[in-house]
Formats: structure tokens, sequence, C-alpha cells
């Protein structure tokens, strides 16, 4: 009797994780978008290459991808902590494809705008394109 009810626990419980996980969505194009702008930020290359899509990694693979963007910003730390804040000006969702205009605070008050692009791959969300937003920076 006893052996049951344990037995009906457990396999409740690891029916219940099994839902949990499927109807689990992942992050948003929100969230990869803003994780992204404060990835560049900390030039955390690591964050950028599992975010991106094949379209943003230079025909790279992983080990490839860091090294060559360690070797690229190699004594250049005044390129990374620039951020002061990341704000999400537009945002445009649809089923497959989103396009996220971010702003970014910079600590000398100045912002950028800039465009990501991310498209559905499977149950993931993940960056295809990434560049400067037209229009001037400005002081915030």
């Amino acid at each position: 009797m006893i052996t049951t009810i344990i037995a009906l626990a457990l396999g409740g419980i690891i029916v219940a994780t099994i839902v949990l996980f499927a109807l689990d969505r992942g992050p948003s194009p929100s969230e990869i978008a803003e994780s992204y702008e404060l990835a560049w930020d900390r030039l955390d290359f690591a964050a950028l290459w599992s975010m991106s899509g094949d379209e943003l990694r230079d025909g790279l693979d992983r080990r490839a991808y860091l090294a060559a963007k360690t070797a690229a910003y190699a004594g250049r730390s005044n390129l990374g902590g620039l951020a002061e804040r990341v704000d999400l000006d537009e945002v445009d969702v649809g089923l497959a494809f989103a396009r996220i205009r971010t702003r970014v605070t910079l600590r000398g008050g100045e912002v950028v705008h800039n465009d990501v692009v991310l498209a559905r791959r499977g149950s993931a969300w993940v960056v295809t394109g990434y560049s400067l937003a037209p229009g001037p920076t400005q002081p915030a």
C-alpha cells in the first residue's frame, strides 16, 4: 500500500516536471535583446555565441569564434563597461521573427540605439542581425 502511494506520488512529480519543461518557452525576444546588449557591454563572447544565430558567427565554430573575438578585443577593455542601462524602445514580435530597437544609455550620458533582429529556431529565439540604428546619438 505505502509502496503504491510512493510510486504514484513519484509518477505525479515526474509527469509534472515533464509538463513544466514542455510548456517553458524560454527567454522572450525582449529578454534576449537586452541580454545581447549587456553581453556586448561586458565583452562576454561566450554569451554572444550562445544567443547568436549562424548569421552572426562569422562562419566559425564556438572555439574559433571565441578566439577570434578575444584576439580582436585584446587590449581594448575600454570598449566594455560603457552602458549605464539598456531599455527597449520598440518591440515587434511575430511568430518566427522579431525586431527590437534598444536604447543604450552610456555612462557619459550619450544614448545609442541598436536594432536587434531575432528569429525563432526550433523552440528558441536567436539573434540574426545586430546594427546601429539610424539617427544621431544624444545625451540622456
